[in-house]
């Protein structure tokens, strides 16, 4: 089989890899049928991450199950699946309490896309061993479309859990999304759909922000601190400047949330956090937890996810066109195709 593979900045190329293989009852190969580059991916591609290549890219698809262990009862072949951006196993102590991301039954952080807690290959590629299958895949809901679902693996159930929580907490409550990709995208869409009192998305690009718009946010270019004007503020730029923008304009005891992959350092406003009494929350998401919550509000029809969709390729027009700056692209395969690999 063939895995895409991080090789240099701005290149990936097809490489070649041994088929996998199922080592245990409870385990499945699947093979993506429509996957999508996350928001860190971008910054991966033009060298900003903190990994040297080569590595195998690709950590959001949602796939066809190929072939699956005498032990896995949730799926059989031939269903479509999201998979998890994180490996984990569903039974020790952390996944058990939804702390998916930390899993100890395998190294810290292991996940697809890039080798942190191990080696276990990308979802841009075209066969993927899953370790747990009944724990990690969840099914993909007749009536919801793989192109329009392909984040559901990390970006869309991500943006479900920065807002969902909190506005069910604190219902009307006023959003600000500073960001540059698709996370803060769906946080609009999601957001006004459960009934966010206002919403304000920040972005430079006039292209995202027209995406906002007709979510029904306000939008703006830039923007200057807000002193005690949200409740709620999604940072989703890997901006220091911009985290603190956001951190700036939070009425008191409101809420951060930052999805951005801050590689570099820098300086947070502590003392405006002091007084305003805001809490910061900076983490990877434990997707697996809340990905049926997520996938339960794109049933509703009151979302729309295929609005951030940027381009629909075809799977074999991966290395040339996923260095290329897009949104957000969805590399599919067809079923004739699927069918030579598996």
């Amino acid at each position: 089989m063939r895995e895409l593979t991080y090789v240099a900045r701005h290149t990936v190329r097809w490489r070649e890899a041994p088929d996998p293989k199922l080592r245990s009852g409870q385990e499945a190969i699947v093979a993506p049928v429509a996957a999508t580059s996350c928001d860190v991916d971008s910054a991966i591609l033009a060298g900003h991450g903190f990994l040297d290549p080569p590595f195998a890219l690709g950590h959001e698809c949602v796939a066809e199950v190929v072939d699956i262990g005498d032990a896995v009862t949730s799926v059989t072949p031939g269903d479509l699946v999201v998979v998890p951006w994180s490996v984990n196993c569903g039974g020790c102590g952390h996944c058990r309490a939804g702390l998916t991301a930390h899993c100890t039954a395998v190294p810290h952080m292991a996940m697809y896309g890039a080798p942190i807690g191990g080696d276990w290959g990308g979802l841009f590629s075209d066969l993927v061993r899953v370790p747990w299958a009944d724990a990690m895949l969840v099914p993909l809901p007749d009536g919801l479309d793989p192109v329009a679902m392909a984040s559901a693996s990390d970006n869309w159930s991500l943006s479900w859990r920065l807002v969902a929580p909190h506005l069910k907490a604190r219902p009307g409550a006023r959003v600000l999304v500073v960001a540059r990709g698709s996370i803060g995208l769906y946080v609009c869409d999601i957001a006004r759909a459960l009934g966010a009192g206002e919403v304000l998305y920040v972005d430079p690009d006039p292209g995202h922000r027209e995406i906002a718009r007709g979510y029904g946010a306000a939008t703006a270019e830039t923007l200057e601190p807000v002193p005690h004007g949200f409740d709620l503020a999604v940072e989703a730029t890997g901006r220091v400047d911009q985290l603190a923008l956001a951190l700036r304009s939070l009425a008191p005891e409101g809420v951060c949330e930052s999805a951005g992959n801050h590689f570099r350092p820098g300086e947070l406003p502590l003392l405006d956090m002091y007084l305003t009494g805001v809490t910061l929350r900076v983490a990877r998401d434990n997707v697996r937890a809340h990905l049926p919550d997520a996938l339960d509000l794109a049933l509703t029809g009151t979302v729309a996810p295929e609005r951030v969709v940027s381009h629909v390729l075809d799977w074999e027009q991966l290395p040339e066109a996923l260095p290329e700056k897009h949104l957000k692209p969805v590399f599919v395969r067809d079923l004739a195709h699927r069918e030579t690999v598996a």
